[in-house]
């Protein structure tokens, strides 16, 4: 007797995910045409009917998305959200909105819930020791955000762009005694690759790097602003707005507004509480919304997982 085909048969065959099989079957006319069309030939080919329990669960979609952010105090975390907030409203999906707190036990709990809820897709802003193999299930309807993974959809941030970018404005400017403020090597973005970047640049241009190293926290700005001033010190660069945030306050105290400080991630407070401040734009929100995109086409087309850098923009 002939096997009967299942909705993952048909998604294999027709070269996409079961979600976008489901949403054939039940008629979303979000499904691009042309994808429509090849899996109702798949379907048609094969005489293929979907078991009673898989009508009902393809009814109970819930045209809602995960975020699963690590830190809600994040500026830059709430930039991307704001991005793919407006991105998933305007296609007319709801969102809820869970905390990791760096835990990958807290992402295994949060990832459950959701499943079980059923949504439609899940963003997570991923960080280091996640359980990938763990969340295999979950990769057509996953995107993470910061981290990106063989197998898996992902958008990432040009760590090494921005701090490139950065650091030749000031050379336009001729700021060449350039000190690097940033977070434990640890952590594989905020921390190695842009402290990465830096030390590169360095050797390029023939100069002396002059780093330190500790947390994501303002009074860790303040602390290695004081432990890198040196009198012919001319701009600080920092991994984030909140350690620019902490060094401009350290150099008010100090008396040395002359230093320029730069942040990365546009957060207005670095340039409203200091003046000689500047901030790169990371294009945090924009990386909100391709996340929310990718992870829609997705969800509705059945487009494979795919890599995504999102450019910085321009001083």
């Amino acid at each position: 007797m002939e096997k009967k085909l299942t909705i993952l048969d048909i998604a294999r065959l027709s070269g996409v995910g079961k979600s976008t099989v489901s949403r054939v079957l039940n008629q979303d006319p979000k499904v691009n045409a042309q994808t429509r069309a090849r899996v109702e030939a798949v379907i048609a080919e094969h005489d293929f009917v979907p078991s009673k329990s898989a009508r009902a669960m393809r009814s109970q979609s819930q045209q809602v998305v995960g975020i699963v952010v690590s830190r809600l105090d994040s500026s830059s975390e709430n930039q991307a959200v704001r991005g793919m907030l407006e991105t998933l409203y305007a296609r007319g999906y709801d969102a809820v909105l869970m905390e990791s707190k760096f835990s990958p036990a807290k992402v295994s709990e949060h990832l459950a819930v959701l499943e079980r809820r059923g949504v439609d897709g899940i963003i997570l802003f991923a960080f280091n020791d996640l359980d990938y193999a763990a969340m295999a299930s979950l990769r057509e309807k996953l995107v993470l955000m910061a981290r990106e993974r063989p197998g898996f959809s992902s958008v990432c941030f040009d760590d090494d762009g921005a701090v490139r970018a950065v650091l030749a404005h000031l050379g336009e400017r001729g700021l060449t005694e350039v000190a690097y403020l940033g977070v434990e090597r640890s952590d594989l973005t905020t921390g190695l690759r842009r402290h990465q970047a830096y030390l590169d640049y360095c050797r390029e241009q023939g100069r002396t790097p002059r780093s330190a190293l500790g947390d994501l926290g303002l009074q860790s700005g303040y602390r290695l602003a004081a432990e890198l001033l040196t009198p012919t010190t001319q701009a600080m660069v920092c991994a984030s707005d909140t350690l620019a945030i902490g060094a401009a306050k350290y150099l008010q105290e100090q008396g040395r507004t002359d230093i320029l400080v730069s942040g990365l991630g546009s957060n207005p407070m670095l340039t409203f509480l200091f003046a000689n401040t500047l901030s790169l734009d990371f294009g945090y929100k924009d990386a909100g919304i391709l996340a929310a995109r990718q992870l829609l086409d997705q969800i509705e087309e059945g487009q494979p997982p795919r890599a995504t850098i999102a450019p910085c923009q321009p001083l």
